[in-house]
């Protein structure tokens, strides 16, 4: 009886540790995938500035607005449109799940206000510098904006106290010198206009987006993942539309007017948001499985899944921008790619010791 007690035992524990296992190799796959749709998320954001209204803002020969509201303003119009088009995604995705009075519950919580704080910070702040930058520099940002895990490994030392080890160091300067070989390209004489000053200000996205991480971290820990998604969406769209886009219409335009009439010509311009409507799912996508993947194999191996996006972005910018689109300018050079794949090294190297991986593998 009590070897028959045994062998049931082992078995329920093989049982348990293949499904511990599953689990767990499941949220990377879901991590990973969120880098892939960030990728997505960006090449259509992109395309979709660059049809219908916004091909006339943009153009020089019939353009009428200046150079510092096609440069500010448009980049925060483009990131609203695309967050208010997200949050939709959201609302209808918590209403198919029978969770939107849960919605309305939680954004009074303590959790629910860190969520918004989030959202506020990685919203009209990161998101809008990422979106300049992208439009400066093109996709050579990305992997720039991808530097957010480092960075949050940082502020997470400094703010709540979190390990900061000599391996996650070593990851941190890997994601130094691969941002430096990116950045070493728009030193060049075949480097475009502005392309550094986009550097720079993708970088504010990567500050912005490491702080995002770490505040993130606490309201997600205590509230459902898909609930924190909507309020993150929520917020961001809302604050970009109402606060920092009529902000820039009274500092770079003609006053609030003038930028209230942007944003009824951007929602208006059918052309073009049929692609801020794919945008803004491969966004919602992108955070709902990061949220996800997170949940299940820990915000820190998440968080470099995720952060493969410095080699999607590229990538999928350049098929559809590049491939599809016939646009001109986004091919990348060979030491972009190997650095994006070295960023991603070193993101990896951040979240966890990589022999781990095959420890496990072997137990």
């Amino acid at each position: 009886m009590g070897e028959m007690t045994r062998a049931v035992d082992a078995k329920a524990v093989a049982a348990k540790k293949k499904l511990a296992s599953n689990f767990f190799k499941k949220g990377i796959s879901i991590a990973l995938f969120s880098g892939l749709m960030y990728g997505f998320y960006s090449a259509f954001l992109t395309l979709g500035m660059s049809k219908g209204i916004w091909a006339e803002w943009y153009d020089p020969t019939t353009s009428v607005l200046s150079v510092l509201v096609a440069t500010y303003l448009l980049g925060a119009l483009g990131s609203a449109v695309n967050d208010i088009c997200s949050a939709i995604w959201a609302m209808g995705w918590a209403a198919y799940k029978g969770k939107i009075v849960d919605f309305f519950r939680c954004i009074k919580t303590k959790p629910g206000g860190m969520m918004i704080l989030a959202a506020l910070i990685g919203g009209p702040i990161a998101s809008t510098a990422y979106v300049v930058g992208l439009q400066m520099a093109g996709s050579i940002v990305i992997p720039i904006a991808a530097l957010c895990p480092a960075i949050g490994a940082i502020l997470g030392r400094i703010l709540y106290k979190q390990e900061l080890n000599k391996r996650m160091a070593l990851g941190i300067f890997i994601c130094v010198v691969a941002s430096f070989m990116i950045g070493s390209t728009s030193i060049s004489g075949d480097a475009p206009e502005g392309m550094f000053l986009g550097i720079c200000i993708a970088l504010i996205a990567a500050l912005g987006w490491g702080f995002e991480g770490c505040v993130a971290g606490y309201g997600t820990s205590m509230i459902d993942s898909e609930i924190g998604i909507t309020i993150r969406q929520v917020t961001s769209g809302l604050s970009n539309l109402i606060i920092l886009v009529p902000l820039f219409g009274i500092i770079f335009g003609d006053g609030i007017g003038f930028a209230s009439n942007l944003i009824v010509q951007a929602f208006t311009s059918g052309p073009a948001m049929i692609w801020f409507a794919l945008s803004g799912l491969c966004a919602f996508v992108s955070f709902m499985c990061w949220y996800n993947g997170n949940s299940m194999c820990g915000a820190a191996l998440g968080m470099a899944c995720n952060g493969t996006f410095s080699f999607w972005g590229p990538f999928c910018c350049w098929i559809v921008l590049g491939v599809f689109g016939g646009m001109e300018g986004w091919a990348l050079p060979p030491i972009v790619w190997f650095a994006a794949i070295l960023m991603v090294l070193g993101i990896l190297v951040i979240a966890t010791n990589p022999l781990e991986l095959f420890r496990k593998k072997e137990e």
